[in-house]
């Protein structure tokens, strides 16, 4: 369906070449501060026709709130977000009357619903991730707030063109590729127009996008997207692990082929005795106290499908655009054989656009399960404290179970009610 999310749930509308494209969020809490601007950024890094290497469409996609926001302030209420489609050229996109575009949708959406919009992808489209960006972008500037967390997305290859990070043959992934994932900001991503922070490997690939689109052709590639300052405790068993809801929002992105996280593929190559995380005692960097953390992070992040508070590291794979302008052989909608020269404006390669709609779908994510849980912790702290159960049942050191509301447990808390009244 055009929905995703519980708590903060996000509904898009919208095709290719019609009047606008957007979505309504609902979920926001009340009390935020929130303008145009602040969701203009990540539409801007996602917009079309920002360099040479991607498709030529003009648009400037500037969003305007409809709704669920005065003065400034998020009200609790739904929040419309509306962008105008405005360089739409629904005449290139004749040939498809006769050809389904190989490997594109105009195929499979017929077969669905008995008919397709006439121009260009519809829903298929990557203009439906505008009320995604949008929606996201909303989500990371609450988490950026409330939470610190930061996420960061970049480019980690196009075709065969990677970053030249070795993998040693006794750890699972290199030191120099943690700790890049580990520091790598968002600024350092923005400095390359394919979106790839290693400057060399960035050149590499320009080139290669440059000659695939001197053919008419088109490459695919990978992004890695690293999530800091997570709060320990999101994700829900048994079906909505983090992981899984998390490959759920990847993959609804168009053009995506895969998804890896923490060490991915490689690290089933691994025993178990070099593949595990051992736990140390740490410091939990938001608040100052005592936590634990674990010396490595091949989990990337997540144990049983709830996050441990470590950086939430994973990688999405594209596939190459579907829509080229060489002539390619195939059949058309009656069954014979002809020729497809497809029209219109199209990425040679969709990565370097795509990091920004990773970002805020990884944020969506987030978003949704901090409400949540949020809703459990407050539910909880409601109820009596607990002194009875057996150590096994809780953290040592702790003799009651604690529902943690604003940084105090339950004790904490009924004991500053009573003092109260």
């Amino acid at each position: 369906m055009s929905s995703f999310g519980n708590n903060y749930r996000v509904h898009t509308y919208g095709e290719s070449h019609c009047k606008s494209v957007g979505c309504i969020v609902d979920g926001v809490p009340p009390g935020l501060r929130l303008t145009e601007e602040d969701i203009q950024v990540q539409l801007s890094r996602r917009r079309p026709g920002q360099s040479d290497i991607t498709t030529a469409r003009s648009e400037f996609d500037t969003v305007h709130l409809q709704s669920g926001t005065e003065h400034g302030v998020t009200l609790g209420t739904p929040i419309g977000l509306l962008v105008q489609n405005k360089d739409q050229r629904p005449h290139d996109y004749a040939e498809t009357d006769l050809y389904p575009r190989p490997s594109h949708a105009d195929y499979t959406y017929l077969a669905k619903y008995g008919l397709k919009a006439s121009s260009g992808g519809g829903r298929a489209s990557a203009r439906e991730t505008i009320g995604r960006v949008a929606a996201g972008a909303i989500a990371e500037k609450y988490l950026k707030e409330a939470f610190g967390v930061e996420i960061v997305a970049f480019v980690a290859s196009v075709g065969k063109v990677a970053l030249p990070f070795a993998e040693e043959e006794d750890e699972v992934l290199g030191k120099e590729y943690m700790d890049f994932v580990k520091s790598v900001r968002r600024e350092e991503v923005d400095k390359e127009i394919t979106r790839c922070p290693h400057k060399a490997t960035s050149q590499k690939m320009e080139e290669t996008i440059r000659a695939a689109k001197a053919k008419d052709d088109s490459l695919g590639g990978s992004i890695t997207c690293v999530i800091r300052n997570t709060p320990a405790g999101l994700g829900e068993p048994a079906f909505d692990k983090l992981e899984a809801v998390l490959a759920h929002a990847m993959l609804s992105i168009p053009s995506t082929k895969s998804f890896e996280i923490g060490s991915g593929l490689r690290g089933t190559t691994f025993p178990g005795s070099i593949h595990n995380d051992p736990f140390i005692e740490g410091v939990d960097e938001r608040t100052g106290e005592k936590t634990l953390r674990t010396s490595t992070n091949w989990s990337g992040g997540i144990q049983g499908g709830i996050s441990n508070g470590e950086d939430i590291y994973f990688r999405v794979g594209f596939k190459p655009p579907a829509t080229i302008a060489q002539e390619q052989p195939t059949a058309r909608y009656d069954g014979s054989a002809g020729v497809l020269a497809a029209k219109g404006r199209h990425d040679p390669c969709v990565v370097p656009r795509a990091v920004p709609i990773v970002e805020t779908m990884a944020a969506i994510v987030i978003m949704d399960m901090v409400l949540q849980q949020d809703a459990r912790k407050s539910a909880a702290s409601l109820l009596p404290a607990l002194t009875h159960l057996p150590p096994t049942m809780v953290l040592p050191g702790k003799s009651t179970v604690q529902a943690v509301v604003n940084g105090k447990d339950v004790g904490e808390v009924q004991n500053q009610k009573v003092g109260e009244e």
